[in-house]
């Protein structure tokens, strides 16, 4: 099998020093396990800015959309009522999350390239004084969109709503003022922005309002609460992704060393503006305008009628990268993913594979 580096928005491309990681075996229960485990809870709080004090750090098998039914599922009681503002699938995921559990919502539906409003939200607040909760996606990966936080966590404060945020595909490589925009419950994943392996998700939760959800749980694995019980001494409740686990140590200790959150957006961003440069000049449009597209993911139409998105991309797979196919419905896009470790000289190669193809 030949390798390539992942142009996508996770799984990503990792460092050699990260994968080297998971060849080691780690007994759950053992204490030095434990203390990692310890080590990364702390970590990540370091990383979102916040106070251990005020905030605390829970980690969660599986996908991001674990972590993110394991919030959604675990901290709304029958009695409360979720606004969620939606502008692509990942928004939409979480209605279908509420749905699934038979919680209580209502839902604001942008179109995929714009922002939600903010207008229409406090409307929604202010006819509708049962929504307890509002939640929303940071980075919509769907388009690689990236909404403005800060108007929202006004309205949560204002109105006396807690306020939760799908940070998957921004944690990490995003500055988020977690403490500052007051959010209660941020979502993400080992494998986005913090450069790590697929495998399990994580929550940084207000202590507070976890304590609060105690009891509101409607399964077992993904109990929010009980899952925070047993992280006090570092352990899992049920079987933990060991190797994931020590690469994604490594992978915070990779963030450190590259000079935090905000040295690895200018990388990401500079990843992105180059991309967003090099394709219009060769005739790719792309989707988002720039003042919306964040330094993730980006979105690009079809440059030509008969257009094989399956012929690019085995085009370009031979030649070293994986892209991702769009995920609009009604326009035809592919999508290419800059975080990772990918570099400036990483977008040229691909640039000028990509020139190579449709000058043929």
């Amino acid at each position: 099998m030949g390798t390539y580096k992942l142009l996508t928005p996770g799984p990503l491309t990792t460092t050699k020093t990260v994968k080297e990681e998971m060849l080691v075996d780690h007994c759950t229960w053992d204490k030095e396990y434990m203390e990692i485990t310890q080590d990364i809870r702390a970590r990540l709080l370091k990383v979102a800015g916040v106070s251990d004090t005020e905030y605390t750090t829970i980690l969660m098998q599986g996908s991001g959309t674990f972590g993110v039914e394991s919030v959604i599922s675990s901290v709304i009681s029958d009695t409360d009522e979720l606004l969620i503002l939606a502008n692509g699938a990942y928004g939409e995921r979480i209605g279908d999350i509420a749905k699934a559990n038979k919680i209580n919502y209502k839902m604001i539906k942008a179109a995929f390239n714009e922002r939600p409003s903010v207008e229409e939200a406090e409307v929604m607040l202010k006819n509708n004084p049962s929504i307890t909760h509002i939640a929303m996606v940071h980075c919509e990966t769907t388009t690689g969109i990236l909404n403005d936080l800060k108007p929202f966590s006004e309205l949560a404060q204002k109105y006396g709503k807690v306020f939760i945020v799908d940070a998957m595909s921004s944690f990490g490589g995003i500055e988020i003022d977690v403490a500052g925009l007051k959010i209660d419950f941020l979502i993400s994943s080992a494998n986005k922005c913090i450069q790590g392996t697929p495998g399990f998700s994580f929550i940084i939760a207000k202590l507070d309002k976890l304590e609060a959800s105690r009891g509101n749980a409607r399964t077992l694995s993904l109990d929010l609460h009980d899952q925070y019980d047993g992280m006090h001494e570092g352990k899992w409740r049920f079987t933990s992704p060991t190797h994931i686990v020590l690469a994604f140590l490594q992978a915070l200790k990779e963030l450190d060393a590259e000079g935090g959150v905000k040295a690895r957006q200018a990388r990401y961003q500079g990843n992105m503006d180059l991309v967003r440069k090099n394709f219009t000049e060769i005739g790719i449009k792309p989707y988002l305008p720039a003042e919306v597209q964040s330094p993730i993911i980006a979105t690009f139409e079809y440059p030509k009628e008969n257009f094989s998105f399956l012929d690019m991309y085995n085009f370009i797979k031979e030649r070293g990268f994986a892209i991702y196919p769009g995920k609009l419905m009604g326009l035809d896009t592919f999508r290419i993913g800059v975080i990772g470790e990918i570099y400036p000289e990483d977008i040229e190669k691909l640039s000028a594979v990509m020139a190579e193809y449709f000058a043929q």
